[in-house]
């Protein structure tokens, strides 16, 4: 039996290049922002192509021209958010120069990974729906290794920055530790809904794992 392809084996397949005019630029942005909308209302395996079209005032024609499954649309959308949260981190670390400012830096990219409830839903749902389809894992741990990668990178260039803790070896095991720290409390933030809480919580575990733990850099 020959096996048929998935989405994401599906998006990697080079195609012939097709005429890309602004109108089809915001017919796809469109999409993928209507999509986030009814994805976080109500789930990804409860969604419909015609609830998607719906909500963005096109056609199925329309959809179809600009993905072949509601599967290449989910993960496309978590690509575009994904890529933003990954420059935006690497950003907020590298405003301090060659110096790092720890509570600064923290507050930064505090402020960027929670970004809202709606978002982690929807990550959640791609999460789970990757847990189930070896290729959407293997592109889900892609986009994660580069988050972890920017901070790593980042920390060991540092100057003036306390050392790990041995448990954690080298920055990349300290920025294995972030973003382990990140997951937690963005799941009790989606079952307690207190975004300000979890914002503290997230601020005082970076801080103890960059720095001796006061606030200051050793």
């Amino acid at each position: 039996m020959v096996r048929e392809a998935t989405a994401v084996e599906k998006a990697a397949v080079p195609e012939a290049p097709r005429r890309v005019t602004r109108r089809r630029v915001r017919t796809r942005a469109n999409l993928l922002d209507a999509a986030f909308r009814v994805f976080a209302a109500k789930g990804f395996g409860r969604v419909s192509i015609e609830e998607v079209c719906d909500a963005a005032g096109y056609s199925r024609g329309a959809f179809y021209s600009n993905f072949a499954s509601l599967d290449e649309l989910f993960f496309a959308l978590y690509r575009q958010r994904a890529d933003l949260i990954a420059e935006q981190v690497s950003g907020a670390l590298a405003l301090d120069g060659p110096d790092f400012d720890v509570p600064a830096a923290v507050d930064r990219v505090t402020e960027v990974l929670l970004l809202d409830r709606d978002w982690l839903l929807v990550k959640t749902d791609f999460l789970v729906h990757a847990a189930r389809d070896p290729a959407v894992a293997e592109t889900l741990l892609a986009h994660r290794a580069r988050l972890r990668e920017a901070i790593a990178d980042r920390l060991a260039r540092t100057r003036g920055l306390a050392r790990p803790p041995g448990v954690l070896g080298d920055a990349d095991g300290a920025a294995r530790a972030v973003v382990a720290a990140y997951d937690g409390v963005t799941v009790q933030l989606l079952l307690d809904k207190d975004a300000d809480g979890a914002r503290r919580w997230l601020k005082q575990l970076l801080t103890a794992l960059l720095t001796d733990g006061s606030g200051t850099p050793e």
